[in-house]
């Protein structure tokens, strides 16, 4: 008899058996008791329930229901939200406009009477606009005939308040759609940060000489609010479309990104959920969908498979874990001294994650970047744009259907092309306002109560 055996105690195994039987329940018991004592003393006292469950502290976001994660589009994404302590979120003092369009920005999407429900393995679309409406009413029209449209959330997401705009997107009728408000974009506040304050510096002052206020660039320029709030609307809209929504909050599934300046083609929705179901499998390195190639002028190569190379900036779909990367980078992103976003992303925040950061995408493009027009021109009266937004996009019929077969192989391109690690910038982001600013983006659902300038 092994040795292990012979030193047992004289209990025979039946005894010990009744015996766990017995203390079974009264072990039930005691853990119940306790942990009822324990959540009536966390309600009573206010602690933060433990991490991951609803109403967990503030730094990380509520988990999804558990109806949520059966549905395909709620997979488990990682929630842990990492803020640095020493920072204090500070957001400019609101105008009554600004605190209206926020409260414009807490209703719930329109439409709804007509689209009721939202299928599983649906994908959120996210519209983001400037001023520039002669664009944005080609766009919509090119919405408006992409098949399965009516499935989708229709976010639209406005950089300022212009009437003309908010005119074309209150028109939309074929989906949901919902819109918000960037309530501190630069285009609301003509006399205070982050739009000109008194004693500002203008162009490429010298603020000792001229007695003026800010902090130039790597070039020796001033800011530029009409500039700078390109990069501040894409990241109060990340910010605000993955944490600040209850319509999105909850959602694991991947979102796509569109510009007023980009022609959706019918087939886009279908080829993105397409792409969306074939990434994990075809290309699990790969962090996004995209609709186009990275080059904007591209039209695709016509093979016979699908292909994975640098993230583009014209159709992009991620999910919450890919943010999840990106928000962690808030300190790079906001500090790198570059006005554009997408050259930021590509220079400073995808080169961070330690391996190329690729997207996979079709033989042939969904969308297409059209018009002659900058993002900010025609917004003075002296810069007026005068492109009339005719698009000239020429349809084929393999546009028309979904055109991506699921057994194609993936090929990868590997050279990187555009702006890498190593590009120092354009300039236009040196003020250390609006860097704080940008950082407090990431910071604001995250607190309780960010302090205002």
């Amino acid at each position: 008899m092994p040795a292990a055996a012979s030193s047992s105690s004289s209990y025979h195994p039946y005894h010990r058996a009744r015996l766990r039987s017995r203390a079974a329940p009264l072990l039930l018991v005691v853990v119940l008791t306790v942990f009822a004592v324990t959540e009536l003393l966390r309600s009573r006292t206010g602690l933060p329930a433990p991490a991951g469950r609803p109403g967990s502290a503030t730094v990380t976001t509520t988990s999804s229901s558990s109806s949520s994660v059966a549905s395909a589009n709620h997979s488990v994404a990682h929630r842990k939200i990492l803020l640095d302590p020493t920072f204090t979120p500070r957001l400019p003092r609101q105008s009554p406009l600004s605190l209206s369009l926020s409260a414009r920005n807490a209703l719930p999407p329109r439409n709804r009477d007509r689209f009721p429900t939202l299928p599983d393995g649906h994908l959120k679309v996210v519209l983001y606009v400037h001023n520039r409406p002669r664009y944005l009413r080609l766009v919509v029209d090119s919405l408006s005939r992409v098949e399965g449209i009516g499935e989708a959330l229709l976010i639209v997401s406005h950089d300022g308040y212009f009437p003309e705009m908010d005119k074309i997107v209150q028109g939309i009728d074929f989906c949901q759609v919902k819109q918000v408000f960037a309530p501190y974009s630069p285009h609301l506040f003509p006399d205070a940060f982050p739009g000109v304050s008194p004693g500002d510096c203008r162009s490429n002052d010298k603020a000792k000489e001229k007695g003026c206020r800010g902090d130039p660039d790597q070039y020796g320029n001033h800011r530029a609010p009409r500039i700078v709030s390109l990069k501040h609307h894409w990241w109060w809209m990340m910010n605000t479309v993955w944490d600040g929504m209850e319509e999105t909050r909850d959602f694991d599934g991947h979102i796509l990104f569109i510009e007023e300046d980009h022609y959706i083609f019918p087939n886009a929705y279908r080829n993105a959920q397409l792409l969306v179901d074939l990434k994990p499998k075809k290309c699990p390195q790969c962090y996004a969908i995209n609709l186009a190639p990275s080059d904007v002028k591209s039209k695709g190569e016509g093979w016979e498979s699908l292909v994975a190379e640098k993230m583009g900036n014209i159709g992009y779909a991620f999910n919450r874990t890919v943010w999840r990367k990106i928000h962690a980078k808030a300190k790079q992103f906001c500090a790198f001294d570059e006005y554009n976003w997408d050259i930021t992303m590509w220079a400073t925040v995808y080169p961070s994650f330690g391996a190329p950061v690729y997207s996979l995408r079709g033989p042939r493009r969904s969308a297409t970047h059209f018009g002659k027009c900058g993002l900010h021109q025609g917004q003075g009266s002296s810069n007026v744009c005068v492109d009339n937004g005719s698009g000239a996009v020429e349809l084929e019929d393999a546009d028309k259907v979904p055109n991506i077969k699921t057994d194609w192989p993936v090929r990868v391109i590997q050279r990187q092309e555009g702006y890498q690690a190593g590009f120092k910038g354009w300039g236009g982001w040196g003020d250390r306002r609006d860097r704080e600013l940008c950082l407090s983006f990431a910071y604001m659902y995250h607190v309780k109560d960010p302090s205002s300038l």
